[in-house]
């Protein structure tokens, strides 16, 4: 299963979940995405309760996912924050 989102897509919503989401600790919640980084800030992690995204250096990422299904849906999701905020 190849997923094909751009670099700045996800880095665009990952700010997006950052400014407008609920800050728990060091995650941000908005529309039911959580949104958090590593130690240092340079790997990214854009989950729901499905789907787990990491994103990384050079722009390589990786995603965790049971089904086609979950992975469009936790897509969706992403194209909506981008939309709404």
């Amino acid at each position: 299963m190849k997923n094909e989102l751009e670099s700045k897509f996800l880095l665009q919503v990952f700010d997006k979940i950052r400014q407008s989401g609920e800050k728990n600790d060091d995650k941000y919640l908005l529309n039911g995405i959580v949104a958090f980084t590593d130690h240092d800030g340079y790997t990214l992690f854009i989950e729901d309760a499905k789907v787990k995204l990491q994103f990384g250096f050079h722009n390589q990422y990786r995603f965790d996912y049971p089904s086609q299904d979950a992975y469009e849906q936790f897509e969706k999701k992403l194209k909506e924050i981008d939309k709404q905020y």
